[in-house]
């Protein structure tokens, strides 16, 4: 089972209402590497181009646009959150021995571990530099925590490699971290920034997070039904990395003692494995699709959580944001 080309969901791309606002911030962003030492411009520069569709930009912006207007701090938050993201990129490259992003070479695959981990670190420092200059310290309090959040959950993860132990709650907490700390301090943040409530800023915080947390679930499932050249990075490396994400997790659950005995002789050697080896194994398929189920439930939760905000483009974006979500899961099924 593999999705052959990019799934087309059914709603329209929700990024569309702020992308004059995402073209400004991309400019900011392409800025920022000349504030290195001209040395070290070229690699900022070169990772800050294969990074992404900037989901995390455009949550900050749209967070903004339904709790009271978009300000420059808005754009400011959106580019130190981005800086943060691309940086755990440069990381989970080196860790996960990925050669492609976006179809080009990662900073890894072209200039090598060592200058690799050297420029994620720089690129980490400079957005909690950058954090600091906002006048409320809960912003920049925030930001610290989330990127600590990023580099602890991958931490986690690194940690619970091969343990054929670790269980579902734990998964949940490892991809909390490691991806839906920034989605949370993206939406979050937005209206803080817009001095909302306690009440507001903590739907959004639960929003963000229940989004993120779906949407690694769907970068999880893509990763092994996936097509690396529709999708544009290397696939396939989550279970020979020994990394358990959630589909694998329902599929080790659902084995027999025999099969996952199978399962685990041929993770700890390294094989190669593809979908018809795991298709025979246990349930392949209904792991997958229990996968998709259990994050289309947390897209439906973070709807939930924008009852709170007053009707706007912008909140029907954030909510289209999921329906789009949804759309792509569907994509996974067989």
């Amino acid at each position: 089972m593999k999705i052959t080309a990019l799934f087309k969901p059914k709603a329209a791309f929700p990024f569309e209402l702020v992308k004059p606002e995402i073209e400004k911030i991309e400019q900011i962003i392409q800025e920022q590497a000349r504030a290195f030492d001209p040395g070290v411009e070229g690699y900022v520069s070169y990772v800050c181009n294969t990074s992404g569709k900037r989901i995390r930009p455009a949550l900050a912006v749209l967070s903004g646009g339904s709790t009271g207007g978009v300000s420059e701090e808005h754009r400011r938050l959106s580019v130190i959150l981005e800086l943060v993201h691309i940086a755990s990129l440069v990381h989970d490259d080196i860790m996960d021995g990925a050669t492609i992003r976006r179809e080009m070479p990662t900073a890894a695959a072209k200039w090598g571990n060592a200058l690799s981990v050297l420029l994620g670190d720089s690129l980490f420092a400079f957005a909690l530099e950058l954090a600091t200059d906002f006048e409320n310290p809960t912003v920049c309090r925030r930001i610290a925590k989330a990127s600590r959040d990023v580099a602890s959950g991958e931490i986690l993860q690194t940690q619970r490699r091969f343990d054929f132990n670790l269980s579902i709650p734990e998964y949940y907490k490892i991809i909390e971290m490691k991806t839906a700390a920034l989605f949370g301090a993206a939406t979050e943040l937005g209206a803080v920034l817009n001095k909302q409530s306690e009440a507001v800023t903590a739907s959004m915080l639960s929003y963000g997070l229940k989004l993120g947390t779906a949407y690694q679930i769907y970068d999880d499932c893509i990763d092994l039904v996936g097509d690396e050249k529709a999708i544009g990075k290397t696939l396939g490396t989550d279970l020979t990395k020994g990394k358990f994400t959630l589909p694998i997790l329902y599929l080790l659950e659902a084995a027999t003692e025999k099969q996952r005995a199978k399962l685990h002789h041929m993770v700890l050697k390294g094989e190669p494995m593809d979908t018809s080896i795991l298709a025979g194994i246990a349930d392949y398929e209904g792991a997958i699709e229990r996968a998709v189920k259990t994050a289309k439930g947390m897209l439906v939760e973070a709807r939930a959580d924008l009852i709170c905000l007053a009707a706007s483009d912008h909140k029907d974006a954030l909510k289209t944001i999921t329906e789009y979500l949804d759309g792509l899961l569907d994509g996974c099924r067989a």
